[in-house]
């Protein structure tokens, strides 16, 4: 029997990194997001090399260089610390990776410990990444090894999502074997890796093309999910749109709604969604 434990969202996500079999990780302290890296160092020090970085921007450089290296590899900042690193990050969707690349985004509603409260899944689409958001401890650790196989199957930066209930509320997680993955190796590729603008034009082009493809992978994958209830209010069966933490509280207070709960929600699955309008009356976003 799998072991379990209790975990924050942030070990998990420290956790997911392990079993994931990531090589590199860095980061800039910050909260919501100071103990994954924390944890690592601490406790995955022997596999996982981990710095702290002079900013959020350093920590996404060494990380991509990481990555352009063939290792897996992790950046994990708070979500004003994504503006710092947005340089890079840009570059990066286009160029493409080789060993996988995560950006942990650690985004803090209410401003618990931040000057602002920005939403940065704005980011995922604004910078052509993938977009994945966990709703508890579980996922967070699991995800992490999904954003490590779509990074590498599909050549992308992908970004998990978390925010402050998720980072430190505990919750039980199931533990897996480390999955161990050889480093690639670095091959020159002076076309593919340096944006300047003779290439960025036509790695648009192709970047492009992965998105489509990951929009119908966002239509099946498992990470997206109808669970279909009998709540009707007024005679109209009620329909919840919902990700992330949201999703506990809608089904704490509606457990028997039908809902469209999304895992991987950008690029957005619409085919999915269509599927799920069709079964409902009225549609509720809850967030």
């Amino acid at each position: 029997m799998a072991e379990k434990v209790l975990l924050s969202g942030n070990e998990a996500i420290a956790r997911g990194a392990y079993e994931a079999g990531f090589h590199f990780a860095a980061s800039y302290p910050g909260t919501p997001a100071s103990e994954i890296l924390e944890t690592i160092g601490e406790q995955y020090s022997d596999v996982i090399k981990s710095q702290w970085s002079t900013n959020e921007k350093v920590a996404v450089e060494v990380a991509i260089g990481a990555c352009y290296a063939g290792a897996r590899a992790m950046a994990a900042m708070k979500l004003v610390g994504v503006n710092v690193a947005a340089d890079p990050l840009f570059s990066l969707s286009e160029t493409g990776v080789n060993g996988a690349f995560v950006l942990v985004s650690a985004d803090d509603p209410g401003m618990h410990s931040s000057q602002n409260e920005q939403d940065n899944r704005r980011y995922a689409k604004f910078a052509k990444m993938v977009l994945l958001e966990p709703s508890d401890s579980q996922e967070a650790k699991d995800f992490v090894g999904l954003a490590a196989e779509i990074s590498e199957k599909f050549d992308i930066p992908v970004m998990i999502r978390i925010t402050t209930r998720i980072s430190h509320s505990k919750a039980v997680v199931e533990l897996g074997e480390r999955k161990e993955v050889p480093i690639k190796g670095y091959t020159p590729d002076i076309k593919k890796r340096v944006v300047i603008p003779a290439h960025a034009r036509k790695l648009h082009v192709e970047l492009e093309k992965r998105l489509l493809k990951i929009k119908e992978y966002a239509n099946s994958v498992h990470v997206n999910r109808i669970e279909d209830g009998d709540l009707v209010i007024d005679g109209k069966k009620i329909g919840i749109v919902t990700s992330g933490i949201s999703y506990q509280y809608a089904k704490e207070v509606f457990p028997n709604a039908t809902y469209l709960k999304l895992g991987l929600s950008w690029p957005f699955p619409d085919k999915l969604a269509k599927k799920f309008v069709d079964m409902v009356d009225e549609v509720w976003v809850i967030e």
